[in-house]
């Protein structure tokens, strides 16, 4: 069973559409989802979630249609973590266990208290008083909590400095090799989701531009260095983006497409977004 399947998913705003988005992440996987400010990722995880009405489309998480009378039984199993934390202001993380404990069938208090102590978050300071590194791992401790099967995650690690990050990246990944359980995460920050994704979605400006497992994606592309003479037999449905300096063309290609004569260099994911979205044709 896919632990999400999007199908045509449309979302119009005044100004912005997301267009015709369709993905699918199997379960046990991470998938990223990547873009600038207002491409639609956060529109994206709110349809998912149900915070908005969309367009047309059709969501289905664990299996369930979200417009099905039953899916209330598939939420217990959604684990979520949005870039602003939700929780009351006066209340502290003692106080938060006991609501969450009468709210989740499966809350486990004990991991709960596990997460605050490995994470050094306070028992019994109002969630006020917290920082926003405080208030994104106290949200992560508690959608780690319920046994949940697939985590949504919006810029779950903002806010966080690097070496808590890796930390919470370590867990995540331990999340997702037990029981098949999956993540959706979307980021800003590129090199965190390089380090544990199996696939990755890049949208920009509402479009979806592609959606593949990450190994493939290193695989199929590749950046080159040539002199401008050079570049000019390549062919133009080969070449993805390009730079020009003084010095000559960086361009991302179509490592299938070129000739085995010109030496091609590894690309990370990060590059593969920049010639999409920057310097594109």
């Amino acid at each position: 069973m896919d632990a999400i399947v999007v199908k045509n998913l449309r979302k119009e705003y005044a100004g912005f559409t997301l267009r015709d988005c369709s993905l699918t992440l199997p379960a046990g996987c991470v998938m990223g989802l990547i873009g600038e400010n207002g491409a639609g990722k956060s529109t994206v995880i709110r349809c998912l979630l149900h915070m908005i009405e969309r367009t047309a489309g059709d969501i289905f998480l664990l299996g369930k249609n979200i417009d099905d009378k039953d899916f209330d039984s598939v939420k217990e199993s959604v684990g979520v973590v949005l870039d602003e934390a939700m929780f009351p202001p006066v209340i502290h993380a003692r106080q938060l266990n006991r609501i969450l404990k009468n709210s989740y069938k499966n809350w486990e208090e004990t991991l709960y208290f596990s997460y605050l102590k490995k994470f050094s978050l306070p028992e019994k300071l109002p969630f006020s008083k917290y920082s926003k590194g405080m208030k994104m791992k106290l949200s992560i401790a508690a959608a780690l909590s319920h046994r949940a099967k697939l985590l949504i995650l919006d810029e779950a690690t903002s806010g966080l400095d690097p070496v808590v990050r890796d930390e919470i990246l370590d867990i995540f990944n331990d999340f997702t090799r037990e029981n098949d359980c999956s993540i959706l995460i979307s980021s800003h920050i590129v090199s965190d989701l390089e380090k544990i994704c199996d696939y990755i979605a890049f949208l920009h400006q509402g479009e979806l531009l592609c959606c593949e497992e990450k190994d493939r994606l290193l695989e199929k592309y590749g950046l080159i260095h040539c002199t401008k003479a050079d570049f000019s037999a390549i062919p133009a449905e080969a070449v993805i983006g390009k730079k020009e300096s003084p010095y000559g063309i960086e361009a991302l290609v179509l490592r299938e497409k070129i000739s085995a004569d010109l030496a091609v260099s590894p690309v990370g994911i990060e590059d593969i977004f920049l010639y999409f979205v920057k310097f594109g044709k």
